[in-house]
């Protein structure tokens, strides 16, 4: 009987609390009181659930135990990155290098978002890559990007079936489209792409070696154009020349004999020189050459000198206003057939024979970072 009326009063007390008129403090704390002596007696998880549904259909309780619980975990969790101003989260990320920038990437959604972005990648591509990345080696990269984006609408599978005939209305009823979701974008094109292309080693592109086959005897003070490659592991480069030459690779290359190539012009064709008129003794310059007409040119180190016909001093030296200009490749002995040679300044076109090879092109060097560079690469002994 006593059964009867505890659970008579409950389900009173528990009707009530599922109307939309807020309970008394003392019918709420009557009705846990019903609840807990209905458990007592029969430890029964519906005399439980009871329990906690009484004791969650009052809002004040409610509302205070999420305040405190958010305050908590205000207390535990502290100031995130994502808290700081924009301004001051790029001035942190900015200072990351680009493994820890791949990192970061991988913590959420936005800063994944964040990190792939171009303002930080470009950064890294001028630091690293920079003096590398000319002309040709950007037309490259868009090629390469090009021939992936060919190549995946070649082996993407073509729908089959009787709906796939269909367009227009119906491929828009067939097709729901997908929410919109910056997180999902990839784009191929990107400065991350094209930085990591460049790390792990699959993008080849175009570029320059100095003193070509590790210094070969036959290539010292030269620059000759190959396609390279970098290994991140020995933080080397190898380089595939053109066909007509002694060795089609060459490996372990330092980055000190590297450059992007000064001209934009494909590697077998005659540079067009301007500088010809303003050429003095004592100017540095580079010259096209070629052993023969199958090979394709390479660039060589020389020093504007005097002619025969003037005594090498400043005030009788007419150098300047002859039509001929000689080149002198001081690396290589004074007999040498190789140490000098004339060009003319006012028609000059390829110059040579197969047996001394063939001149082509000149530039005149006015940085001295390049000729420092140069000299930098001078042999140890004279050349033969």
């Amino acid at each position: 009987m006593f059964y009867l009326l505890i659970s008579f009063l409950s389900f009173i007390l528990l009707s009530k609390s599922f109307s939309y008129k807020r309970l008394l403090p003392w019918e709420a704390k009557m009705s846990f009181l019903t609840a807990l002596l209905v458990s007592r007696f029969h430890k029964s998880k519906l005399a439980l659930s009871f329990f906690l549904v009484l004791k969650v259909s009052d809002p004040s309780l409610k509302s205070n135990r999420c305040s405190a619980k958010q305050g908590n975990l205000e207390e535990e969790r502290g100031t995130s990155l994502l808290d700081l101003p924009e301004l001051a989260l790029e001035s942190v990320l900015g200072r990351l290098s680009p493994s820890e920038l791949c990192r970061m990437a991988n913590v959420c959604t936005y800063l994944r978002d964040v990190c792939e972005d171009d303002y930080f990648w470009e950064k890294h591509m001028k630091q690293k890559w920079g003096k590398l990345m000319g002309n040709s080696a950007c037309k490259e990269w868009h090629l390469h990007i090009a021939r992936q984006r060919r190549s995946k609408l070649t082996n993407s599978p073509q729908k089959k079936g009787f709906f796939s005939s269909y367009s227009g209305s119906w491929s828009f009823l067939l097709t729901r489209p997908k929410p919109e979701s910056r997180g999902n974008i990839r784009s191929p094109d990107s400065m991350k792409a094209w930085y990591q292309s460049l790390e792990n080693g699959k993008l080849w592109f175009p570029a320059q070696v100095y003193n070509r086959e590790s210094g070969h005897a036959g290539f010292m003070l030269s620059c000759y154009d190959a396609q390279i490659s970098y290994d991140s592991q020995t933080d080397m480069f190898k380089a595939r020349y053109p066909p007509h030459g002694r060795r089609a690779i060459e490996e372990n290359i330092f980055w000190n004999r590297l450059r992007a190539p000064p001209v934009d012009i494909p590697p077998h064709l005659l540079h067009a020189s301007e500088c010809l008129a303003d050429l003095k003794p004592g100017d540095h310059v580079e010259i096209q050459w070629r052993k023969s007409k199958e090979f394709s040119y390479g660039w060589w180190y020389g020093v504007v000198g005097h002619l025969e016909a003037c005594d090498g001093s400043a005030n009788n030296c007419h150098c300047c206003c002859n039509d001929m200009v000689l080149l002198e490749f001081s690396q290589y002995g004074v007999g040498s057939r190789w140490r000098k040679t004339v060009i003319n300044r006012k028609s000059h076109k390829e110059v040579g024979n197969e047996a001394d090879g063939y001149y082509g092109g000149l530039r005149k060097l006015y940085k001295e970072e390049e000729i420092t560079r140069w000299k930098c690469l001078w042999p140890n002994r004279v050349l033969e």
